[in-house]
């Protein structure tokens, strides 16, 4: 297969397991999706998803977000951890959001890259998933698979990211990374994978990859 067939038959067979795609982040508009995308930070969305409720209940914008001190923000969310940095990240953002954006969300990449804890990954889910702007947010699981795919070399989730851009059609990004996670949570994980399921690195693998596998498998 060449290359681009490769590509291809990567996003036939991922809309064809995924036709319709769950959003991981449970959110109901731009600000809260924001907040629970900086939450995810190193913890599982099943954690944050089970504690974002408990946050906005309490607030759900920016101008009762800031009522609550840091400290009490950090109280609610400490189980999805590193609360402290996270809960000051919360609050600050908060501020600023009032105090240059009237509370909005802002639509560009320069804007949310400049809000405290608030990173290129964070900033392109938030550009995908709230604004519908192609941005193409890269995990650990579309890092892993990019490279077990032969798609990157694994380096850094920045070339993962230029290659993902560079590999698959703009207007198929925010679905297709949605899609990788998913069937890397599902088909290709880290630990406890299974190559028998994993249709797509079976089929289109970096020979190493496949190679690495079968040579633990034997053992």
């Amino acid at each position: 297969m060449t290359k681009a067939e490769k590509v291809q038959f990567t996003i036939d067979t991922l809309k064809e397991i995924y036709p319709t795609i769950p959003i991981p982040l449970d959110h109901k508009d731009p600000y809260t999706l924001l907040i629970a995308v900086l939450m995810s930070a190193q913890s599982t969305d099943v954690r944050v998803n089970q504690i974002t409720p408990l946050l906005f209940e309490r607030a759900d914008n920016p101008y009762d977000m800031v009522k609550l001190t840091v400290e009490e923000i950090r109280e609610i969310i400490k189980p999805v951890g590193l609360s402290p940095m996270k809960a000051k990240g919360i609050h600050g953002l908060s501020e600023i959001l009032i105090a240059k954006h009237n509370g909005e969300v802002p639509a560009n990449f320069a804007d949310l890259e400049e809000l405290p804890a608030v990173g290129h990954k964070t900033a392109s889910v938030v550009m995908s998933q709230a604004f519908g702007i192609p941005a193409f947010p890269v995990d650990t699981h579309i890092h892993r698979l990019m490279y077990r795919w032969g798609f990157s070399n694994g380096k850094s989730v920045e070339q993962t990211e230029k290659d993902a851009k560079r590999l698959f059609p703009e207007e198929l990004w925010n679905d297709l990374h949605l899609q990788i996670i998913w069937y890397g949570r599902e088909y290709s994980p880290a630990r406890g994978w299974n190559l028998e399921k994993d249709i797509i690195t079976r089929t289109i693998g970096r020979k190493t990859v496949i190679d690495e596998y079968n040579k633990k498998k034997s053992r």
